[in-house]
């Protein structure tokens, strides 16, 4: 006869973690983990949320196998799933557990288990409902420097209005980022020789928030050296250029 789930001899917590335990510890538990695919790891490190749910169930004389569905958010707004199959090969012997890439693997491991053909089986519709998370709106490299690359942004900014410490804390948690250069709204031009350059840093954080700082590169300088500030935003950065362009004039 079939069993509640709570009954089942192997139970996922249900205690908060993030997605980086996760899969840490779903593969310290799978026996076969070292056989899944490199690439599938690697885009893995960077997920942003995930979901855990049971997806079936076999339950007689002693014997169980339970499957459920672990499914990862990435970065690049794709979904990664994760099958791991929990059964016990003798009645009373403890849970063994088992993880695949696909759902043809799974069953081709489920039919190797060592169950009655006619036990009852019970499956669960599928509903997979990730946390809410805004998709990215840029392209991100995972990088573990990008802290650092933070860190570094702002300390050679030399604005007195840079952003300050609580920008800092926030960045020491980034592990993505990309700079791209910002065209548009055009500078007023100083005196000859002056030049800006205006780049966004945007940064990538656990659970998906992204935080960007503007960065301008000039000369607009009284001995014409080379200087950085930083802004929050780029009216505050773009306002900035205009006021050193407007004093060099």
């Amino acid at each position: 006869m079939s069993v509640p789930y709570e009954t089942a001899a192997y139970e996922p917590p249900e205690s908060p973690e993030s997605p980086e335990e996760h899969l840490e510890r779903l593969l310290g538990r799978a026996l076969n983990s070292f056989e899944l695919p490199d690439e599938a790891i690697r885009r893995l490190d960077c997920a942003l949320a995930h979901d855990s749910s049971l997806h079936s169930a076999h339950h007689s004389a002693g014997l169980h196998r339970e499957t459920y569905r672990h499914t990862w958010l990435l970065a690049d707004g794709s979904a990664l799933t994760l099958w791991e199959l929990v059964h016990n090969t003798a009645p009373g012997a403890g849970p063994q557990a088992e993880v695949y890439v696909d759902e043809e693997e799974l069953r081709a491991a489920t039919a190797r288990l060592p169950l009655p053909a006619d036990a009852p089986d019970f499956e669960l519709p599928v509903t997979v409902q990730l946390s809410a998370v805004v998709q990215p709106q840029h392209r991100y490299v995972p990088d573990h420097d990008s802290a650092d690359h933070a860190r570094r942004l702002l300390r050679r900014a030399e604005n007195t209005d840079r952003p300050g410490a609580e920008i800092a804390d926030l960045l020491r948690t980034a592990f993505a980022h990309q700079i791209t250069q910002a065209f548009g709204r055009p500078c007023r031009a100083g005196r000859a020789g002056i030049g800006f350059s205006l780049y966004e840093h945007a940064f990538l954080l656990p659970g998906g928030e992204e935080v960007s700082l503007w960065e301008i590169e000039h000369t607009a300088t009284p001995d014409g050296r080379h200087m950085c500030e930083v802004y929050p935003t780029e009216d505050g950065a773009r306002d900035a250029m205009e006021r050193r362009a407007a004093r060099a004039s």
